[in-house]
């Protein structure tokens, strides 16, 4: 690694932290301006990495109130087609479908990523059945199919 980069990855770092500071701090009217500032980042992995744990936070603290609709609309602007940020976004979305019983279909979660399909098996907030026996029957992966099969027997207890 030559003497640049390792500078240019210190200084990574704290702007990293003072983006996540930032995103945690902002007020709701200033969210979508904010959001759009770290993603103009020149670090474009790094911009995107501090938004998605954004979304993640602000999402679980929103899903199941009325305010999320607004706010995922509004984040939507900001993350345009940022392919990473636009899946998670529309993920939050499949996962408030489920844990509200609003429509959502077995090809959306089936197809979802194998993070979607964990934090639908771990979530309390999700105690849909019908998604965790799909995902009993058809996670991605072995852990997830493993971890819906738990979780529903907890369910059916």
């Amino acid at each position: 690694m030559t003497e640049s980069r390792i500078d240019e990855e210190i200084a990574e770092h704290p702007r990293f932290a003072r983006y996540l500071h930032a995103l945690e701090q902002v007020v709701d009217t200033d969210e979508a301006d904010l959001v759009a500032a770290v993603l103009r980042d020149q670090d474009a992995t790094m911009a995107d990495s501090a938004v998605g744990r954004h979304l993640d936070r602000r999402a679980t603290q929103l899903l199941t109130g009325p305010a999320f609709v607004t706010w995922a609309r509004t984040m939507a602007a900001p993350i345009g087609e940022r392919d990473y940020l636009s899946r998670r976004l529309r993920e939050w979305r499949l996962l408030r479908s489920i844990a509200l019983g609003e429509a959502w279909t077995a090809e959306e979660l089936i197809g979802a990523t194998d993070w979607c399909q964990r934090t639908a098996t771990n979530t309390p907030l999700i105690s849909t059945p019908a998604a965790v026996r799909l995902l009993a029957d058809h996670g991605r992966t072995r852990r997830i199919r493993n971890a819906a099969r738990l979780r529903l027997r907890q369910l059916e207890q």
